[in-house]
Formats: structure tokens, sequence, C-alpha cells
């Protein structure tokens, strides 16, 4: 086992998972502190690196795109204080942290890891319950209802509509984007037969963010909670619908096609299923559109 212990976390790696808790030290922030430990599987990781610095070095662990909904929701706009991937090294830890690098590159190629972009989640995302405050209003997300109470701060619009309830089951589309310099930022939720949103500002599906403090980073859990019960933006389109074919050319479809590649997907449904992140509902709906094309 591989482990390296710092202020700002401590990382381990058993051969199969590379354990991150972050540490309790200031500067770490309420993103990942509310965020809590990872456990990211090997199959996940397409490379680690160490990168030495003057003062302290930095440890940083690189996933497969579209792998963690948090990574996929925030389309690298996190700073580095909130990257939960990114460790701080002190000067008298750079063995230790290079000696890490090697176990995880080793295993890495060991069992042949694919490093490119993956099309389902491969982690569970962030628990919850998880809640955020900023901007103009506080936002909860239960894993079945998503709530958006208004403050002070936030248009008449909004505060006319009153707190604004939905299910995820109605949400198509979840962005985030943090405030920069003096542009405000969002969390906008898409949802299924809304007439054509506003500016986040008057849009009751929306957050907007003002970019006061750290604590508006959360609003980045809550979206990648969401995110991670929608289907994956890479994940192939199902079919449609078309009329039966004659029965000579079903054999030669069902000859063609790769029950090695289906029998993955089921393996990869079921273990969404046994993490919470399908309903039993959705589990059978999915796995009857893939039994379908055996």
């Amino acid at each position: 086992m591989a482990e390296i212990i710092q202020k700002d976390g401590t990382w381990t790696f058993d051969g199969d998972v590379v354990r991150i808790v972050p540490g309790r030290d200031k500067e770490v922030g309420p993103l990942r502190q509310t965020l809590g430990e990872l456990a990211v599987p090997l199959r996940a990781i397409a490379g680690v690196s160490y990168e030495p610095g003057r003062r302290s070095g930095r440890l940083r662990l690189r996933l497969r795109d579209g792998a963690d909904p948090l990574l996929q929701v925030t389309g690298g706009r996190l700073p580095e204080s909130s990257d939960p991937y990114r460790l701080t090294v002190e000067q008298d830890r750079t063995g230790v942290a290079e000696y890490f690098v090697d176990e995880v590159r080793n295993a890495l190629l060991l069992e042949q890891v694919d490093p490119g972009p993956v099309d389902a989640y491969l982690l569970p995302g962030p628990a919850v319950p998880v809640t955020a405050g900023g901007g103009d209003a506080a936002v909860a997300f239960d894993g079945d209802r998503v709530s958006l109470d208004w403050n002070w701060t936030a248009e008449d619009a909004k505060h006319s509509a009153g707190p604004s309830r939905f299910r995820v089951a109605d949400v198509r589309a979840v962005d985030w984007s943090p405030a920069k310099g003096l542009t405000n930022g969002w969390l906008r939720f898409s949802l299924a037969g809304a007439p054509a949103a506003a500016a986040p500002k008057y849009d009751p599906h929306a957050v907007e963010l003002f970019g006061f403090g750290k604590k508006e980073l959360v609003t980045a859990l809550v979206a990648a909670a969401v995110a991670v019960r929608l289907p994956h933006p890479a994940a192939p389109a199902a079919l449609p619908e078309r009329a039966a074919p004659a029965a000579g050319a079903l054999a030669g479809e069902a000859a063609a096609e790769d029950h090695d590649a289906l029998l993955r997907r089921l393996q990869e449904l079921g273990d969404l299923r046994a993490k919470g992140i399908l309903t039993d509902e959705e589990f059978a709906e999915t796995k009857a559109l893939i039994l379908r094309r055996f």
C-alpha cells in the first residue's frame, strides 16, 4: 500500500482504489470538506503526476473524461484550492509522493487501463442530502427533489413565484458556472416542458452566484449530485423505433452485435443500482433496453 499524509489531506492506494480524505487545514475549502472522502477506482484514472515546486509540490490525479460527475459539471472551472484531485506536498515528502506516483502508474500499466473517455460515470457523485447557500438562494437536493429558497438578494420575479421545488426526474440538464471577476455565475436546471430559460437572475430554476466566498462553490456539489442521476452526456443514444425486420435480417443483426460489450453494460448498470445512483425502476427500464439488443 502507498500512503501520503499532508495537511491538505491523505491519499492512500491499495492497488485497486485511490482513497482521498481531505485534511482539516484552514486552506482546505468548504467544497472539499463537504465532499468528504473519495474512493476512486483504478479504472477511472487516466494518469497521475507529481509536480515539484520551490516551497511545495503538487500531487495530481487525472481522471478519465466523463468518469466523475463533479468534474463533468465544473468543466475545469474549479479553483485549485477546491480541486479534490490535487494534494499539496511538503518538500520533505517528495520521495513519498514520487513513490505514490510509481505505484499508481505501475497498476495502470499492469491492468492496462484505457486512459480515454468513458460513457458512464465511474464515481457515484456527492452524497445526498446536500445543501449549499450562495448567491440569491439556498439550494438543497435530497436525491429526489431539488429545492431553491430565495433570499433577500433575489429578484422580485423569483420571490413572486415563491420557492422552487421540482423532482430530479423532471430535470433534463444541469449547468454550473462560477462567478468570474465582475460576471456572476449560476447553477441552472433545465426542466422538461419548461419555457425558454430567462437570464439566471430571473430564471425560477436557477441560482445566481455572486462569487463572494468559497461557500458558493459548494453549489457545484449539488449540480454533480443531480447530474449523476441524469443520462451520461456521452452515453450512446437510444436506438429509434423502427418496423420489425424479417427473421433473417434479425438473425444477422444479432450475430453482428458485440455481446461482450452488452454484458459489460449490464454489469455497469448493476453497479449503478448497487451504489444507489439508479432506482429499481430505472434499472429495470434500462436493462430491458439493453436486453433487446441481444
